[in-house]
């Protein structure tokens, strides 16, 4: 693991910028110049092609071309997340919700890969938001269609595993197809994982890997939630997909790597804030549910910690991972980060010496360009109804008025959200 980038500040002196420090400790170990040059292959006989999706695929291309120099390719990442690239082709395309730059780029990439042979070889390099920003809709579907899709799926409170089975069989590049395209040229797929578990097959709905769902379990998905999408896109899955199975020949000469993830980003915090005195307790770096009623959780669980961090006088850290959902209910500016922190903090009605900070590790929850959010004590005196904010998801707003914004700007990672709540001995 690398060091981090600057002291820990003391936690009993300054909680709000030793969580953030934290944070910063968790998305640097994560960042793709330190995580993929261990993993980079030798050149092949033939032809080298790199491609990628993702809102780290940029900066996981500079890495590749850092250490094997100017390189053949096309990388599709979100716009305002460009870096110098030397031979690589950069295309930026709209996230959460595809749009046609997204889509004529990966038809670019589907172009660029046809025809390879056994002694070429393609690095591919995936990472979270690759599901929106990979799009080529399945035959009988228009990009209309499958943005409409996006945002029903993305309003309906969904876990992403559920959201991505039915992003696989509504196109003609995920669950693995990407993969079949490349054949019969090896294939190397490195991945930053997002997503609960580290499946590879729900990394940016697995481009690169085999899938075992089918297309009917999409559609018992979306009976399920009750998630109206377009007639056309219903037809498309009655008819079944084209996702690849497991054993699919096409499949043999691939090789799939996870070189970072959210685990590897809550260890280093937690050897940080160890490092500091205080006392870990990790929850879990796969946690997922409705981002309010696991703020409230935990608020709830910390304030069960405040007589043991009294009587032992060392400060309690709880520390999760994992990826909340929001369920519209309102039409606020909020994302489940900042949503949880608004959460724990009306469960908690100021209790002293208890902080809170929920940040996504890519710098955007949400849909807004901010991490997360941090809440103390004091956060809800004499501000915006913290309930009326709830209510109307609009965490966002409310922390803007308490200053509580945590802005990084892109962070060219992602290894999902980093949660922690400390409890200071009275």
């Amino acid at each position: 693991m690398v060091e981090p980038i600057m002291p820990i500040p003391c936690p009993t002196a300054d909680p709000r910028a030793f969580l953030t420090a934290l944070f910063d400790c968790a998305v640097m170990v994560a960042d793709p110049m330190q995580v993929v040059p261990a993993h980079l292959p030798d050149r092949p006989k033939g032809r080298l092609v790199i491609i990628g999706a993702g809102k780290a695929s940029a900066r996981m291309a500079e890495a590749v071309e850092a250490h094997l120099g100017p390189c053949e390719g096309l990388v599709i990442t979100r716009y305002g997340y460009a870096r110098p690239l030397q031979g690589i082709t950069l295309v930026e395309a709209a996230h959460p919700v595809p749009d046609a730059t997204g889509a004529q780029a990966t038809k670019n990439m589907l172009e660029l890969v046809a025809g390879l042979g056994p002694d070429d070889l393609v690095l591919a390099l995936i990472s979270g938001g690759g599901s929106a920003l990979l799009c080529a809709p399945a035959a009988g579907l228009d990009l209309d269609q499958k943005m409409a899709v996006n945002a029903a799926l993305l309003a309906s409170g969904a876990p992403i595993g559920e959201m991505n089975v039915v992003r696989k069989h509504l196109s003609r590049v995920k669950g693995g197809q990407l993969a079949a395209a490349c054949h019969p040229a090896p294939l190397l797929s490195l991945l930053i994982s997002d997503v609960p578990g580290d499946d590879p097959a729900h990394i940016a709905s697995g481009p690169t890997v085999g899938e075992t769902s089918t297309a009917a379990d999409a559609l018992d998905i979306l009976q399920k939630r009750q998630i109206a999408v377009p007639d056309a896109a219903l037809a498309v899955l009655r008819q079944g997909s084209g996702v690849i199975a497991l054993d699919d020949l096409r499949l043999a000469t691939s090789e799939t790597r996870i070189i970072a993830a959210p685990s590897q980003s809550l260890a280093t915090a937690a050897k940080e804030a160890r490092a500091a005195g205080v006392d870990v307790r990790l929850l879990g770096d796969a946690l997922e549910g409705e981002a309010r009623e696991l703020g409230a959780s935990q608020a709830r669980l910390a304030l069960s910690l405040r007589a043991e961090a009294t009587k032992t006088g060392q400060p309690i850290l709880l520390l999760s991972g994992g990826e909340c959902t929001v369920t519209r209910r309102g039409d606020g500016i909020g994302g489940p980060n900042a949503e949880f922190t608004l959460a724990a903090a009306i469960t908690l009605q100021g209790a002293a010496g208890i902080h809170i900070i929920a940040c996504d590790t890519d710098g955007v929850d949400g849909a807004a360009e901010i991490a997360g959010a941090y809440a103390g004590p004091d956060s809800l005196n004499g501000r915006m109804d913290a309930q009326a904010a709830l209510a109307n998801n609009d965490a966002h707003s409310f922390f803007e008025t308490t200053q509580g914004h945590i802005i990084t700007g892109p962070t060219l990672t992602n290894v999902n959200d980093f949660r922690a709540i400390l409890i200071l001995p009275k």
